[in-house]
C-alpha cells in the first residue's frame, strides 16, 4: 500500500482521470451459432465461450467449440488472449459477473468482449470492474433477473486510468493475493465437493422408494404431485415491486442464488397491495421455479415454514401439501426427480416445465414419520454444505471478503478535477 501511495505522489498528486470505455476500448458482443445446425458445432475447434462461463474469472478454456462454418454463419467475433469479458444477461448473479480470458476466443451475444487499446493493462481493468458488479447490475435495463446490460451502458462506463506503473504495481499485489487465494479456495472447493457428493450419494439412498407391490423392503405407495397437493401459479408482482417491509415475498429469480432447500424468513417483502393481486402461498408449503437456462435450475424448490402466508411471483408455482414440505422440497432435489423433469422439460436457449406438466410427475410417499426421519438426517447434511454462515462454504466466502478489501483499497482514486 506504501508503494501505491508513493507511486500516485509521483505521478499524479492532483488526481487520477477516468475515461469511458468506449474511449480506450473497443466493445464487441457476440453469436451464436445455430444450434441444430451439426456442421457448426461437431468436430468444432474455435473456441465459444457462454455466458455462464464468466464464473470461472481466468478463462483458459471453453466448454465449447465451433467449426469454421458456424463462426462464419453469425457475428460473433474472435478476441484475442487477455480481453476482459462482462456478461450482458444471464439468470441470478451471471449478469454483470467480469471475466478475463487468456486464450484468443469468441463469444455469445450475452457476452461483451472489452479489447483495449493501450491505455489501460487489461489485469487492471479486470480487478476493477470485478469490484463494480454492484454498479453494473444497478445500471442493467429490464425488471428483475431477466435486466440486462447493453454495448451502449459499456461503451459509457467510466473507468480510471492512472499511469501505467501504477496500474501494473496494483496488479502484482492482487494477482499475488489471489494466487493465494486461489490455492486455499481450491482446497476448501475440493473439499466442499467431497462433502455435497457425499451428501447427494446419502440423500438419493435415503430417498429410493420402489413402487408398492407386495409390502417388501423400501416398498411405499406413490403419488402424482398434483394428488399429494394443490398447485398455484405465481403471478404479478416483480422485482420492482419488492421492498424491505410489508409481507412476505419470494421471487423466481431469487430462489436460484439465495435461497437452500427451505426458508422461514424471505429477504423482500411487497405491500398489501401487490401482495392482494399477487398469489398468496400458506405457510408449510413448497415454491418451485419453473423456467431456467439451466435444467438442473428449473424446478429448483424451496419450502417455505414461515408463520405467514408469501407471495410468489411469475415463472414460479406453489404446491401446498399436507405432507412434510421438506420431505418433498428434499425429493425434488434428487437425481431421481431429476431424470423425471427432464422428461417433461421443454426448450432449447431457456428450458421451462409447464405447471400440469409438473403435476404428472409422481413421487414416492412414506408414512409421516419416515418423512421426518429423512427430513431431520437430511437437514444435518444441508447445514453442514450449505449454510454460508458455518464450516467451509464460511472459509470460501472469509477470502473472497479479504481480496474484496483489499482490492477495493488498492483501486480507489481521487478524480482529477
Amino acid at each position: 500500500m506504501n508503494t501505491i501511495k508513493q507511486l500516485i505522489d509521483k505521478y499524479c498528486p492532483d488526481g487520477v482521470e477516468y475515461k469511458k470505455l468506449g474511449e480506450i476500448a473497443d466493445c464487441y458482443s457476440g453469436a451464436t451459432p445455430n444450434t441444430k445446425t451439426k456442421e457448426y458445432w461437431e468436430n468444432g475447434n474455435i473456441p465459444w465461450m457462454s455466458s455462464g462461463e464468466v464464473n470461472h474469472a481466468i478463462v483458459y478454456a471453453t466448454e465449447k467449440k465451433i467449426t469454421k462454418l458456424g463462426f462464419d454463419s453469425c457475428s460473433t467475433k474472435m478476441v484475442p488472449a487477455n480481453t476482459v469479458v462482462v456478461a450482458l444477461a444471464g439468470q441470478g448473479k451471471t449478469r454483470g459477473t467480469v471475466a478475463l480470458t487468456k486464450i484468443p476466443l469468441c463469444t455469445n451475444q450475452s457476452l461483451c468482449s472489452i479489447v483495449l487499446k493501450g491505455a489501460l493493462d487489461s489485469s487492471f481493468l479486470f480487478h476493477y470492474l470485478r469490484g463494480q458488479y454492484d454498479k453494473l447490475r444497478r445500471i442493467s435495463s429490464g425488471d428483475g433477473t431477466r435486466g440486462g446490460l447493453n454495448l451502449k451502458m459499456i461503451n459509457s462506463f467510466e473507468v480510471p486510468v492512472p499511469p501505467l506503473p501504477i496500474q501494473r504495481e496494483i496488479v502484482r499485489i492482487l494477482d499475488s493475493f489471489t494466487s493465494l487465494e486461489a490455492e486455499l479456495e481450491a482446497e476448501l472447493e475440493a473439499e466442499l465437493k467431497a462433502r455435497r457428493k457425499q451428501y447427494e450419494y446419502y440423500r438419493d439412498q435415503l430417498l429410493s422408494f420402489k413402487h408398492l407391490s407386495g409390502g417388501g423392503k423400501n416398498e411405499v405407495e406413490w403419488k402424482t404431485l398434483g394428488e399429494v397437493g394443490t398447485f398455484k401459479r405465481g403471478k404479478y408482482f416483480q422485482k420492482s415491486d419488492m421492498q424491505d417491509e410489508g409481507i412476505p415475498c419470494i421471487h423466481y429469480g431469487q430462489i436460484y442464488t439465495y435461497y437452500n432447500t427451505y426458508t422461514d424468513k424471505t429477504i423482500k417483502f411487497v405491500s398489501k397491495e401487490v401482495a392482494s393481486k399477487s398469489t398468496l402461498i400458506r405457510p408449510q408449503s413448497i415454491i418451485i421455479t419453473l423456467t431456467s437456462e439451466n435444467i438442473e435450475d428449473v424446478c429448483k424448490p424451496v419450502a417455505w415454514i414461515g408463520n405467514e402466508d408469501v407471495a410468489i411471483s411469475g415463472h414460479s408455482v406453489g404446491l401446498e401439501t399436507d405432507m412434510d414440505p421438506k420431505y418433498i422440497t428434499y425429493y425434488l432435489e434428487s437425481s431421481h426427480f431429476f431424470k423425471e423433469k427432464r422428461k417433461k422439460a421443454r426448450g432449447a436457449k431457456v428450458i421451462e416445465i409447464k405447471p400440469e406438466e409438473l403435476a404428472k410427475i409422481a413421487i414416492p410417499i412414506p408414512p409421516l414419520s419416515t418423512q421426518r426421519r429423512i427430513v431431520s438426517i437430511l437437514d444435518r447434511f444441508e447445514s453442514l454444505v450449505n449454510d454460508i454462515s458455518t464450516g467451509l462454504p464460511a472459509e470460501i466466502a472469509a477470502r473472497h471478503q479479504q481480496y474484496e478489501y483489499y482490492r477495493d483499497q488498492l483501486l480507489s482514486f481521487k478524480r482529477k478535477s
